[in-house]
């Protein structure tokens, strides 16, 4: 099978198409997969360091704006779908799959052109743009969350598959979870926690996470908190006697972050799809704080897919501060019920077997 994947921009983008490929290699050893996407995203790293092919391509979203700039980027993906074509035409792949960015149009209208099968993979509840715009074209749309199918009532052929991760849940012992913690400086009796923003860090969380450390709000629980690589060092100058932290763990980057998300109680976080999809397989309380000024507010859409079921608290980012989000904290890590009600309750959207699903629709269009 000769498979291209488009995906750009974020991870939550990128790290889903190599999933995908990754399952294709495995049912399928000798499959030729590369992937099409751009010299300014996330793909430029993470996709030559999964081992695949990385074709670029200039993409960017189109806009009615007329200014200079929005012009010349409109030029530059007009001729960007052109070098797609190419790519697809020199490649000859049995389908195109798409499963993020501006990218996709690209990809998706060049196999239109040569009647290759195409694949879209939508892990927001809120679809955006892109795949809007294509979903009369594109032969079948994979959706993380149910709501995303109802929005798209102008598609051929959605499906519910879930979003891939590789975060699972795990059945930590209390030997281990204390193991865990103890590496951290943090203990097994008192609530523990987790706070991040994505790999670029979230500037409003981390305003607040420094009042409440400051001000030694935290007293009824404990925090992992990643800020985030870029503002790690700055969040280091704003915390008072660093050094001396109890109860508090700070760390540039999580890289067992499977483990830390199963022995924690409560998860602060953004809400992107990746996120909710992790908190829905580990089954953990979540409060979200959605990045705002997102395409469709998409954030927003997501977190209320948890929420609905009792999961989550929403703060929206205009509203939050220390006293809020200490008030919020504590009204679900005071009740051990409460907490074990609402990780059950993030169970319920749990979809099982994501990448067999994604992979028998691939298999239906490449028979």
């Amino acid at each position: 099978m000769k498979v291209i994947i488009a995906a750009a921009g974020t991870g939550g983008h990128i790290n889903p198409g190599i999933a995908i490929a990754n399952k294709i290699k495995q049912e399928n050893p000798k499959s030729e997969i590369i992937f099409i996407g751009t010299n300014r995203g996330l793909e430029k790293d993470l996709v030559p360091r999964a081992g695949y092919e990385l074709k670029t391509v200039e993409a960017y979203g189109l806009s009615k704006k007329i200014n200079i700039q929005t012009i010349k980027n409109n030029i530059k993906t007009l001729k960007g779908i052109n070098q797609a074509k190419k790519i697809v035409k020199q490649f000859k792949p049995d389908i195109v799959i798409g499963t993020g960015g501006y990218i996709c149009a690209s990809a998706i209208l060049s196999a239109k052109k040569y009647k290759i099968p195409t694949i879209l993979h939508e892990s927001n509840a809120w679809p955006g743009k892109a795949v809007k715009m294509l979903s009369k074209k594109v032969d079948t749309i994979l959706v993380g969350f149910k709501e995303a199918k109802e929005r798209l009532p102008q598609a051929k052929n959605v499906v519910i598959t879930g979003t891939p991760t590789k975060v699972k849940k795990l059945h930590l012992t209390n030997i281990r979870k204390s193991e865990i913690l103890k590496e951290l400086g943090l203990k097994s009796d008192k609530p523990v926690i987790l706070v991040f923003g994505g790999s670029q860090g979230a500037k409003a969380i981390n305003d607040v996470m420094v009042k409440i450390i400051n001000e030694k709000i935290n007293k009824n629980y404990q925090i992992i908190w990643a800020p985030g690589q870029i503002q790690f060092d700055i969040i280091k100058t704003h915390i008072k006697n660093m050094s001396q932290l109890k109860e508090v763990k700070i760390l540039p980057y999580i890289y067992n972050m499977e483990e830390i998300m199963n022995a924690s109680d409560l998860i602060i976080a953004r809400s992107g799809a990746m996120t909710i999809t992790e908190i829905s397989k580990v089954g953990k309380p979540a409060i979200f704080i959605p990045l705002p000024y997102v395409s469709n507010n998409h954030q927003e859409y997501n977190a209320k897919v948890l929420q609905k079921v009792g999961a989550a608290k929403i703060i929206l980012n205009k509203e939050l501060n220390a006293q809020i989000l200490n008030e919020q904290i504590l009204d679900i890590v005071q009740s051990k019920e409460k907490m074990k009600k609402m990780g059950e309750s993030a169970r319920k959207i749990e979809i099982e077997n994501v990448e067999e699903k994604i992979y028998n629709e691939i298999k239906k269009l490449t028979k």
